[in-house]
């Protein structure tokens, strides 16, 4: 065998098994040093995620030590003379670059790790002695904060620098390597963000600077509305210096319509859902877009109760199972209690067959939401048992913030806790649900998207939408209330029908070619919102029924990564996105 050949193999046999370490290790038949240290780097880091949240700061300090360790002795390796040698070698030179890049990668992900867990670290040891009482978090968080936010940057360039690396090397291990370590990279910067905006967004919002009062909506989902559901309880979250409490629970009965709107939200606005909608809370929340709905209810509750509120939080009854995770199991004055498995349930089936009449509902309604206000407190003072619940709750969309405070919505805003609508271009499709029928029906809604977008060609790209819903109501006979149709009620449609307003959010600069409704052409209602265009149908259901809507579309070219949005109800959307990404980077 030629000598530059045998070269070439002892040096590619070489690269494998490093790239194998930081990819996940495949394995471990050739015994190489970087391998070994890279490898072992990703061990840590794997027992590191382990032991997050333990409450014990020293295996995760042990872990992360060991995890820079090797990771700092790798990146040594790869900018000695010897790999800068190889990096400068044809054929395999693309490989050792690589290589090099992942371990500086690694070295880079756990000096920003380590910052962190110095900044953040005793935020998942500290308790608080009085349930409430965040001040000491508060604390913490506010001297966190600069080092998360440091961290966002410093990862942002990590990515920017392995992104440059070679990504067809000739080894398909090392690409998928390369390919895997930008994802998770990418995934911890996005945590890390979501990390830095609640340092920086808790201590004013939660009274750091002095008092702060807080429209609370419970939006019920068994009856649509752009923001989840039907507002059917609210209160006042006030916060102190840390000190959270919860007053003035009311049904939503409590608040009484206005003679004038209250808020301005634009002439698109107003076209769309018409003056009602800055006047009544019963129809105040049909637009997606949650700031609009904030301001509404903070403009009634200003007009009718005076003072001033700095915001609106809204949650619903998923939202309060999230809760009821972390805070346990709650007795009610009945004897019962209401837990994390029976509440949505409970909120918006259970209580309508067991209370006819609709005032003793309400009241039993209140009970729950005051029993899990009174024991929310006592969660907070445990970080390591609310944080997981509050990620899942702010990537469900069940909870959503909105800060009259100018420079803390422009944070929120960019947060998915913010529930804006976004009014960046690129491929978007939502699909937006509000009840038309006025009754509860919604809890047995089923909906199901699939986003087929084709390749870019000339700056465009056609892509296809289609919706299914389905009316999944049981056979068995429902209280007048929930199947009861306000919109007609001596239209003699059968207990269980519901009609509902079903509309479209496209992309900025979409056109839509055509649209089908149970194959069949059909003409949809054509609006705007915040830039994006919104198609709508207003659609009747009978009992059992499922209906298809199918919107083609030409769209602008786009190597954005697809947006789709999901309506917080009761039941979860089932979403299919497919892209054909020919021709669309740029």
């Amino acid at each position: 065998m030629p000598s530059r050949r045998r070269r070439r193999i002892v040096v590619v046999g070489l690269l494998v098994p490093a790239a194998l370490g930081l990819a996940g290790g495949w394995s471990v038949h050739l015994g190489m040093r970087v391998r070994d240290h890279l490898e072992a780097a990703r061990g840590a880091l794997v027992q590191l995620r382990a032991v997050v949240g333990a409450g014990d700061p020293r295996p995760l300090t042990e872990a992360l030590a060991e995890a820079r360790r090797h990771a700092v002795e790798a990146r040594r390796l790869t900018e000695g003379p010897d790999w800068w040698v190889i990096a400068h070698t044809p054929i395999v030179g693309n490989a050792a670059t690589t290589v090099r890049g992942l371990a500086g990668a690694a070295t880079e992900l756990t000096d920003v790790l380590a910052g962190v867990r110095e900044a953040a670290g005793p935020l998942l040891t500290i308790r608080t002695r009085s349930p409430g009482d965040l001040r000491h978090q508060l604390v913490v968080l506010d001297a966190a904060a600069p080092a998360l936010d440091d961290g966002v940057t410093r990862l942002g360039r990590v990515l920017s620098h392995l992104a440059a690396a070679p990504d067809s090397t000739g080894l398909d291990r090392l690409d998928e390597a390369r390919d895997t370590a930008l994802s998770e990279i990418g995934r911890l910067r996005g945590l890390l963000r979501d990390a830095a905006d609640t340092a920086t967004l808790l201590p004013p919002m939660l009274g750091r600077d002095g008092p702060r009062r807080y429209f609370l909506a419970f939006q019920t989902n068994a009856e649509a509305r752009g923001t989840g559901g039907l507002v059917g309880a609210f209160g006042i979250l006030r916060a102190d210096r840390g000190r959270v409490s919860v007053e003035r629970l009311s049904a939503n009965t409590g608040l009484a319509a206005s003679p004038v709107p209250v808020a301005d939200h634009g002439q698109d606005f107003l076209g769309r859902y018409g003056t009602s909608a800055t006047r009544m809370l019963s129809v105040s929340n049909l637009s997606p877009h949650f700031p609009y709905a904030a301001a509404t209810w903070t403009g009634l509750w200003e007009r009718q109760a005076g003072g001033r509120l700095d915001g609106a939080i809204a949650t619903d009854p998923v939202g309060l199972a999230h809760l009821l995770r972390a805070i346990g199991p709650i007795p009610l004055p009945d004897g019962s209690e209401v837990t994390a498995e029976n509440v949505v349930d409970l909120t918006e089936r259970e209580a309508y067959a067991r209370y006819p009449d609709p005032v003793a509902r309400k009241r039993f309604l209140i009970e729950i939401a005051g029993a899990v206000s009174e024991a929310l407190p006592t969660s907070l003072a445990d970080p390591t048992r609310l944080l997981p619940v509050l990620s899942d709750m702010v990537s469900e969309r069940r909870i959503q913030i909105w800060s009259r405070h100018e420079t803390e919505q422009r944070r929120l805003s960019r947060t998915p806790v913010g529930g804006v609508l976004p009014s960046s271009p690129g491929p978007f499709a939502g699909l937006v649900v509000n009840n038309s029928a006025g009754g509860k029906l919604d809890y047995y809604l089923e909906r199901s998207l699939d986003y087929e977008l084709g390749p870019c060609q000339g700056g465009l790209r056609s892509s296809t939408v289609r919706i299914r819903l389905t009316n999944d109501v049981p056979s068995r006979t429902l209280p007048s209330y929930v199947t009861g149709r306000l919109d007609a009620p001596r239209s003699g449609h059968p207990p269980g029908s519901n009609l509902l307003w079903v509309s479209l959010y496209g992309g900025l600069g979409v056109r839509m070619t055509a649209a089908r409704l149970d194959g069949d052409q059909v003409k949809v209602i054509r609006e705007a919102e915040r830039s994006h265009p919104v198609y709508s149908a207003l659609l009747e259901f009978a009992p059992g029924q499922s209906r298809r809507l199918e919107f083609d579309f030409t769209e602008l070219a786009s190597d954005a990564p697809p947006l789709v949005p999901v309506q917080p109800l009761a039941r979860p959307q089932r979403t299919h996105v497919t892209q054909d990404a020919r021709g669309c980077a740029f």
